[in-house]
């Protein structure tokens, strides 16, 4: 009956963010924060956007399935997106409702067409955000738009940033970075 709601309603919508909500579910997203943030039982600057992702892979988006490149690069279908539906769905949160910070999302339900997640964002603009040092790092100018950089657990995850030590060496500060060290010729001068 769930899913049924779920899908009727649109790609994207808010939800009130009651503590009575955030007891259940917030668990799950490890935001033991949010709790007891008011006395009238209301998580004040808090939102929760719940948001639909299509399942399945990333075709390439190319006219007639032609790609005009190498046989190695002419694949149009069978192709996986390299971030996880999470991360997506954190994106097009971020990018509705710019004005508020992506905190953290968690898995909801799935069908056969979509996943469901829902997205808790912050407003950074709120006296009860502000005033509250266990949330108000995040009203920082660097927070803003983390979910688009990659900043996020979910983010994080899909960088490859989740283990440390001597197996994670190449990971940080990312995969690229280090590519790139590594393949530069550096002819030093003394000057």
């Amino acid at each position: 009956m769930k899913l049924i709601i779920f899908r009727r309603k649109t790609a994207s919508w808010a939800l009130l963010v009651f503590l009575f909500h955030l007891k259940t579910v917030g668990i799950i997203a490890g935001l033991i924060l949010i709790h007891s943030l008011d006395s009238e039982n209301l998580a004040l600057g808090f939102v929760v956007y719940r948001v639909r992702v299509r399942r399945g892979g990333r075709k390439r988006p190319v006219s007639k399935g032609i790609v005009y490149g190498k046989p190695t690069n002419q694949g149009v279908t069978q192709l996986k997106f390299q971030r996880s539906k999470r991360s997506v769905a954190e994106e097009r949160a971020g990018r509705k409702l710019g004005g508020l910070r992506v905190v953290n999302s968690y898995w909801l339900n799935e069908d056969s067409t979509y996943k469901y997640y829902e997205i808790i964002l912050v407003d950074p603009a709120h006296n009860a955000v502000r005033n509250d040092p266990r949330i108000n790092w995040i009203c920082n100018p660097v927070h803003k738009h983390r979910e688009l950089r990659g900043l996020t657990s979910e983010g994080k995850k899909n960088r490859g940033l989740r283990g440390k030590g001597h197996r994670n060496h190449k990971n940080r500060p990312s995969r690229r970075a280090t590519w790139k060290k590594n393949n530069t010729l550096s002819l030093r001068h003394y000057r």
